[in-house]
């Protein structure tokens, strides 16, 4: 893979709502120009957890053009071309996706819904915040990947093992 060129990234979930939202803007941050993160559901509800948008904000994470939008509006001639698909909700994982042009490398990073938590408002903000974080700490890892320099084989293999990253704090 060529060292130069822009990454693009998409994070699927099922409602495009709260964990893809989260790791599209991550993505955005962190990817320094060379990944671009983008986000789509299944079924999307949409609109954004208004706890998605607080928690970015406050960590001062890029909120701009963040919507809830289905994968169709991807999969569409004149989409862009994915070099990387990556579930993070076990429903988005086990549905049939859309055919992705030039079939980019897909893998399964599951992270527990915040916007289900019930409970006090502290208590679903605790969950945004931890949802955040273990995005944040797989992000980092599959960035730090040597891209240009190791295999297809290898990279599945890198992304699938920072799927099972522990995300205990």
């Amino acid at each position: 893979m060529n060292e130069q060129r822009i990454y693009n990234v998409l994070f699927l979930c099922t409602g495009n709502s709260a964990r893809s939202i989260l790791a599209e803007s991550i993505m955005n941050k962190w990817g320094n120009g060379r990944f671009r993160g983008f986000s789509a559901g299944s079924h999307p509800n949409g609109q954004v957890n208004p706890l998605a948008f607080d928690l970015l904000r406050k960590l001062d994470f890029p909120t701009e053009g963040l919507r809830s939008k289905s994968w169709d509006e991807f999969a569409a001639p004149g989409g862009p071309h994915f070099d990387f698909v990556i579930t993070v909700c076990d429903n988005a994982a086990g549905e049939t996706c859309p055919v992705w042009p030039a079939m980019p490398m897909t893998a399964h990073w599951g992270i527990s819904d915040p916007a289900a938590v019930k409970g006090t408002e502290t208590e679903r903000r605790f969950a945004f915040s931890q949802a955040f974080k273990a995005l944040e700490r797989r992000i980092k890892l599959f960035l730090s990947l040597p891209l240009a320099s190791i295999d297809q084989i290898r990279i599945k293999e890198r992304m699938d093992a920072i799927g099972k990253t522990d995300d205990a704090f």
